[in-house]
């Protein structure tokens, strides 16, 4: 009988010896020993009534710990995990939201989230990690129950996206999403048990989770949890983990490509099978250097939430790797839409994607997936074509949200919070070009009458409510907003009106 395709199938292939997750400073988590820890946990849930389809909040730092929850969460409920660096009032909208059945927590935490859950009336459980424990054990309580096994429909990762709207859209992705995805990354990037990647993106984001922990479980290969991207550290840690591997966004190689030069025997140690770059545009320059610096190929790819990360991938050697593309498709069909018909190659549209990792759309809002599908495909929202060799070369966003850096930001999300302030009367929140973030947060300000406001005070107030990324830059106060013909604001394109080029 074949296996269901689910995530807890892609767990059960490696040797029971085999290395899964190792932390620096921390003795490593066997597959056997992971596979004990996720029977576990689907067992303690059960016994609080938690099964296939129930989401479980997961909120925690980078690390082992957030590796192995969300592998053992996913593979038996549904993964929610949230960026642990919110504000009260973000967790406020995300729980209420997603309405989780229970928060993960580390041991000790002061995290906000607690006061949220419990305004909410929603379990929190700490994490218990005894202090011989591996990397990536943990206990959530003794009581356990017989559980039941996800379908392949069943829900196994929610996270919200950023909209052209203010309210930040639902994307549940399915057990069988997931699957599908890590088989593909695993495919396109050829891993093999012998691998071993460095993880420096955050676990709060479809890149981490699904291209770099998933897949390697997926493939019987293993993972180094580090706590988070630090520049400074990430050679050392190299140097002790002798990766194969890392996939990062082009603002970290950038800053690993600024440390290189310090560096130069540990980089010259290093025998890495490729590097990888998503969720962003990588440079040709910054492609070059990794290229030059690390001597092994660099991988750009192209992913997003609703498509459970990687749409599109350069193949590794003997295929070609361009500069300044995202790739070949690499699991979902590609088609490029144009204003009334399917576009020929190299005639620029919307990049369209359809295949059995795409979500099949957003939660209770038939209005985003009525405008979100065209017979069938999914729309990206982002502009490109394809090439003669079939190479897709983005070559703009036709929605409004600002990528930081990977980071993606609802202007109308920082726009709500701005108009909180008893001084701003109106305000539009945009991107503006930036050479190394890609864009950098900026806002149009027009205050109340007889109203003073510093852009120091209006960033504080800000911060109090935003995560740091989305808090604006640059701030402009204006007697009036530039509107287009229509009297609509028209936030793409609003910096250079105003006459902001490279932040």
């Amino acid at each position: 009988m074949q296996m269901a395709k689910t995530v807890l199938s892609l767990l059960q292939g490696a040797p029971a010896g085999a290395t899964a997750l190792t932390a620096p400073g921390r003795r490593p988590l066997t597959f056997d020993g992971l596979r004990g820890l996720v029977t576990k946990t689907h067992r303690q849930l059960a016994a609080r009534g938690i099964g296939p389809g129930d989401r479980v909040a997961i909120v925690l730092p980078n690390g082992p710990e957030m590796a192995s929850a969300f592998l053992a969460v996913a593979s038996g409920v549904s993964a929610a995990p949230l960026n642990p660096g919110y504000k009260e009032a973000e967790y406020e909208f995300y729980l209420s939201d997603l309405k989780p059945k229970l928060v993960l927590v580390e041991s000790g935490s002061h995290n906000p989230v607690r006061s949220v859950a419990d305004r909410l009336g929603i379990p929190v459980a700490e994490l218990a990690v005894a202090e011989d424990d591996p990397a990536g054990a943990f206990t959530l309580w003794a009581d356990e129950a017989e559980p039941t096994p996800p379908s392949e429909t069943d829900e196994a990762l929610v996270l919200h996206t950023s909209g052209t709207t203010s309210r930040p859209k639902v994307v549940p992705l399915s057990q069988a999403n997931l699957n599908a995805s890590a088989n593909n990354i695993v495919a396109t990037l050829k891993l093999t048990p012998d691998d071993h990647c460095l993880n420096v993106m955050p676990l709060f984001h479809i890149h981490g989770l699904i291209a770099v922990v998933l897949s390697s479980a997926a493939a019987g290969a293993s993972v180094c949890c580090t706590p988070g991207f630090n520049a400074l550290k990430f050679f050392h840690w190299a140097a002790d983990e002798k990766p194969s591997w890392y996939s990062a966004v082009p603002t970290m190689h950038q800053a690993i490509l600024q440390r290189a030069e310090r560096n130069a025997d540990l980089v010259a140690a290093l025998k890495l099978r490729f590097v990888r770059s998503s969720s962003a545009s990588l440079p040709p320059p910054v492609f070059m250097a990794l290229r030059e610096t690390f001597g092994c190929p660099v991988i750009e790819a192209y992913g997003m939430t609703e498509a459970t990360h990687q749409m599109a991938s350069n193949p590794l050697p003997p295929g070609e790797q361009k500069p300044g593309f995202v790739g070949m498709a690499a699991g979902p069909e590609i088609r490029i839409r144009a204003a009334d018909h399917w576009a020929a190659t190299g005639e620029e549209g919307e990049v369209c994607i359809r295949g059995a990792n795409v979500t099949s759309g957003y939660e209770n809002n038939p209005q985003a997936n009525a405008t979100g599908f065209i017979e069938g495909w999914f729309r990206t929202g982002d502009q490109g074509f394809l090439d003669d060799g079939g190479y897709l070369k983005i070559t703009g966003r036709i929605k409004e949200i600002i990528n930081r850096g990977g980071e993606k930001i609802s202007p109308l999300e920082v726009d709500d919070v701005l108009l909180e302030h008893p001084a701003v009367q109106q305000c539009v929140t945009f991107g503006i070009p930036h050479k190394i973030l890609g864009e950098e947060v900026g806002v149009a300000i027009v205050l109340a009458e007889g109203q003073a406001l510093t852009s120091g005070e209006l960033q504080s107030f800000a911060e109090a409510k935003l995560a740091h990324f989305k808090v604006p830059k640059k701030i402009l106060f204006l007697p009036e907003i530039p509107k287009g013909a229509t009297g609509k604001v028209q936030r793409i394109g609003l910096a250079k009106t105003l006459g902001l080029g490279d932040a």
